[in-house]
């Protein structure tokens, strides 16, 4: 009689045993796997943008030189510490409003060219007088 409750206790504990043992061998990998998947996406949408902030006051930009790899993404959010300012850049199309004191605004483009071009702003003569800085596309 004890020998059968016993071979029943331990077929019992070996079934549930092994369950246990498969069903958290089954979870783990399957978490694993969507771990990474995340961790590759959030890389992959990181990788390729240049975010620069530019501030902007009478006859000149800081900073006056910007560098990025031809693909990435650009972006460039102007603040206008003091005056009224812009900021073009010809070779991409891309250009701010006119800025009043405090105002900010961001562009974005793709540097789809390689080369040096320049960034300026093009209110009044405020090119003329230096307000200009260089963006290296390599």
């Amino acid at each position: 009689m004890n020998n059968k409750i016993i071979s029943v206790v331990i077929v019992v504990v070996l079934i549930v045993g092994g369950f246990l043992l498969f069903k958290s061998k089954s979870i783990a990998p399957t978490a694993v796997v969507e771990e990474k998947v995340l961790e590759e996406e959030v890389q992959t949408n990181l990788i390729g943008v240049k975010e620069f902030n530019i501030e902007a006051v009478p006859f000149s930009f800081t900073p006056t030189t910007l560098v990025v790899n031809k693909g990435d993404t650009v972006k460039i959010t102007v603040k206008n510490v003091n005056g009224t300012h812009d900021l073009k850049i010809d070779e991409f199309g891309v250009a701010t409003r006119t800025l009043k004191v405090g105002e900010e605004q961001t562009i974005t483009f793709v540097a789809d060219k390689t080369g040096s071009f320049q960034y300026y702003c093009s209110i009044g003569n405020h090119r003329a007088m230096g307000m200009v800085g260089t963006l290296t596309v390599r």
